[in-house]
This record gives structure tokens, sequence and C-alpha cells, in this order.
């Protein structure tokens, strides 16, 4: 897997993931997004083939960086340590 850090960018937390296969990729997300629901926080994300990109911003908030965005980030990357 590539790994890349999170991004501040357009009032977003962006980070790509990158991993062998579309298997591998598809249950990552599977575990992400079982992550968001139990935090009733969901991103905005792309999945390509063995890339997932992921967005974070919290739109009742203005659709900003917010620390309830940096704490499913924090969560999303101890799914790949």
């Amino acid at each position: 897997m590539t790994i890349t850090m999170w991004q501040e960018t357009d009032n977003k937390l962006y980070r790509k993931f990158r991993f062998a296969d579309f298997s591998e990729a598809f249950a990552f997300m599977t575990r992400v997004a079982m992550l968001a629901e139990k935090a009733d926080h969901h991103p905005t994300w792309t999945n390509t083939w063995n890339t997932v990109e992921i967005w974070l911003c919290s739109h009742d908030a203005g659709n900003t960086i917010t620390d309830r965005d940096r704490r499913l980030a924090a969560a999303i990357d101890k799914l790949v340590a």
C-alpha cells in the first residue's frame, strides 16, 4: 500500500490510499464505512480499482474541517497502521 498523509485543501481533509488490488481496497472501504456509521460522520470518497480517495469535512459546520473530521481521520489511519 502507498502511504500518503492527510492534506488540508479546500476546507477538507484529503488522503489517497493505494492497495494491492480491488479486493483490498474494497475491504478497507468496508472497514471505513463501519467507523463512519458508528461516528455518524460520512466521508465523500471514490474508489477506482486499487485506489481509494477520501475527503472529510463537516457539512453542518459550514463545510469546514472540525475536530470531528480529525477524529475520523485518526480512526481511519489506525486501519492502515
